[in-house]
């Protein structure tokens, strides 16, 4: 069941077992780091079973008409089982309930690596649109592609 989640604490601790149990996608130690950092100060949400976190989500708001969804993490025994779309839809709901225009998420271009492949697609599946690719924002082997949504 998703769940806000208050304390900036427990969203941390969150953050901090689900991005290290995928280092495909967060396996540089800094920008984890800051992703747990980060997560204690934006709203957030975590996907709760049996009093345990499968997988969390944190929103950054990017102006005052757009939310990014900042960082995303599902335990990988529970990917592809609908934990990653309920967290975005509560995202969703908030966003909306909050009058934001616009949902934006950040993502390695499809065709870089098998992992960010399946991110990307995920991706489109819940809506999410190209909107423009900046080669070098991270770095030249990380380009970074943003999709965008309408609420």
């Amino acid at each position: 069941m998703v769940q806000w989640i208050e304390a900036p604490e427990q969203r941390a601790v969150i953050a901090r077992r689900v991005l290290e149990s995928l280092p495909d996608w967060f396996g540089i130690p800094e920008s984890r780091e800051a992703y747990i950092s980060g997560s204690r100060t934006q709203p957030f949400w975590a996907d709760i079973e049996d009093g345990a976190a499968r997988g969390f989500l944190a929103l950054k708001e990017t102006s005052p008409h757009t939310a990014e969804l900042a960082v995303m993490g599902v335990l990988p025994q529970y990917h592809r089982q609908g934990v990653g779309k309920a967290l975005f839809e509560a995202f969703r709901q908030y966003a909306r309930a909050e009058g934001y225009a616009f949902l934006q998420v950040k993502t390695v271009r499809e065709g870089c690596y098998a992992s960010y492949d399946g991110t990307n697609a995920f991706y489109k599946s819940l809506g999410f649109r190209e909107l423009e690719c900046f080669p070098t924002l991270w770095d030249e082997e990380n380009p970074c592609q943003i999709y965008v949504m309408a609420v």
